[in-house]
């Protein structure tokens, strides 16, 4: 149940932002989801090769809960870290529209 809550609060956070600068909505709110996943199983892959040919720690892999709880932080700063790159990016290319309305009949010279 805690796992939907978070999915929930994830997409709704991208959906938001790219709401905000009116970029494709469901496709970041579903992207960052899927970042969330990779990024947990790409660190649990990595923990588990230094676990087995390198440092030999000896971690219980049946645990499903600690396993969780290892790519729990990797997917959310992976996801900070998409985010601040997001609003970076499109902070760049946003257009401002001047009203341009008001300025007819003036000068060139008055701007």
């Amino acid at each position: 149940m805690l796992g939907i809550l978070l999915i929930y609060f994830i997409g709704k956070r991208f959906y938001d932002l790219s709401e905000e600068y009116n970029q494709n909505k469901w496709l970041y709110a579903i992207l960052s989801v899927v970042i969330y996943y990779v990024a947990g199983f790409v660190v649990g892959i990595i923990i588990a090769l230094l676990d087995l040919y390198i440092f030999n720690w000896g971690i219980d892999w049946d645990n499903n809960f600690g396993i969780n709880l290892l790519g729990l932080p990797a997917g959310l700063l992976i996801l900070w870290g998409f985010y601040i790159f997001l609003e970076n990016k499109w902070k760049k290319s946003v257009l401002v529209i001047k009203d341009e309305i008001n300025d007819i009949g003036k000068n060139t010279d008055e701007f």
